[in-house]
């Protein structure tokens, strides 16, 4: 058993080694000279003598460095303002090659890796500062079109060389001058009884209009008391109102019914000469079934407003509402009357529904669901 597993294994490594040059040697055909490379390196890690992958090793390497020269002096020649991002990829992936090469003792005795570290240094240099003059260029204009550009082209710079300069800070001005503000007032709502309910209706609406990634990153939202300490003069003001709303109307509905057992059961004996002889006949029941239904429901209004003109830009209603249920049963006279169902349904007892603050938060989840998916659309455009 031993020497068969070990034989096994023998043949599962060769064929993990045959896939892997096959590879190698079909990505050299399709000219991923790259891919071709990192395949054979990664054979020659565990094969130091594998031929094959040595003949294609010999024959990538020199391809994808070719190229990748080649990309590099047409990207010199090009008059593409950021041509110096190009540039910077084409030594990565040099360098990339040049790590995989040197990660691999015996590929050294195969080609001769060159690594680019000062070419992709400076690269990367140049490539963030060609966005940064531009973003600058941008952010002097002054307009909010242009500082989102600004802020575009910022975020590039941060991307390839973190920290250049002072793009952090470029960043925080740009944003200030790029993002459309909103500030979102307090739900109003009259009864004092649903106060906390209608303040975790609120939570939910702010949590998500802070931290929601699909919405337009450039909108941003504020709650009244920060915008008031940090001075912020909005755009839009949204005003949100429970215009009406009722809850805990409640419904009882009985229905009481004759039903009669399917077949026939014992019922009594009668006395047959020395014998008693079993009574078979069909028995009844009074059975009741009870449904509670306790009714919430709720309309809310929203109102966007033009800070500067006070005009209500637009304006839309969105109601919700929630029906919780309770079933149980009972009845009179033979149980065996009653099928497995109905005898379940006489197990349940009559339940106290939900407190007024939870059915108020339930029927305010469908207009939550509502009022964010119409913010989420109606500031795609800003």
């Amino acid at each position: 058993m031993k020497k068969y597993f070990t034989h096994f294994s023998y043949f599962a490594v060769l064929l993990l080694l045959l896939f892997a040059c096959k590879s190698a040697e079909k990505s050299l055909k399709k000219g991923n000279f790259d891919d071709s490379v990192i395949r054979a390196a990664d054979k020659l890690k565990s094969n130091p003598g594998h031929t094959a992958s040595i003949d294609i090793l010999k024959q990538a390497y020199p391809l994808a460095l070719e190229q990748h020269l080649n990309d590099i002096k047409q990207n010199k020649e090009s008059e593409d303002l950021f041509r110096w991002e190009a540039e910077l990829q084409s030594y990565e992936k040099l360098n990339r090659l040049f790590l995989v090469l040197d990660q691999c003792g015996s590929c050294a005795k195969v080609v001769d890796a060159k690594r680019f570290a000062q070419e992709e240094k400076m690269a990367r240099h140049n490539a963030a500062n060609v966005r940064y003059k531009e973003a600058q260029t941008l952010l002097a204009i002054g307009d909010r079109e242009s500082a989102r550009k600004a802020y575009e082209h910022f975020e590039v710079v941060n991307n390839i060389l973190p920290n250049f300069n002072d793009v952090r800070e470029r960043l925080d001005l740009a944003y200030e001058i790029a993002s459309f503000k909103v500030v979102v007032e307090q739900v109003l709502v009259t009864s004092r009884t649903y106060q906390l309910s209608n303040e975790y209706f609120q939570e939910r609406v702010n949590e998500y209009l802070q931290t929601n990634k699909r919405l337009n990153k450039f909108v941003r939202f504020y709650m009244p008391e920060e915008a008031a300490n940090l001075k912020i003069q909005p755009d839009h003001i949204i005003k949100l109102q429970f215009d009406d709303f009722v809850v805990g109307n409640t419904l009882v509905e009985k229905n009481t019914k004759v039903v009669i057992s399917k077949d026939s059961v014992k019922v009594g004996e009668k006395q047959v000469g020395r014998s008693k002889t079993p009574i078979y006949d069909k028995v009844t029941a009074k059975f009741t079934q009870n449904r509670k239904t306790v009714l919430s429901a709720g309309l809310l209004d929203m109102q966007i407003m033009d800070f500067k003109t006070k005009r209500v830009v637009t304006q839309e209603k969105f109601n919700g509402e929630y029906n919780w249920m309770c079933e149980w049963a009972h009845f009179n006279g033979d149980e065996r009357a009653l099928t497995a169902a109905q005898l379940r349904q006489c197990k349940s007892q009559e339940l106290l529904p939900p407190a007024p603050q939870q059915l108020f938060i339930e029927f305010s989840k469908p207009i939550y669901e509502r009022l964010t998916s119409k913010l989420q659309t109606y500031y795609a455009k800003y």
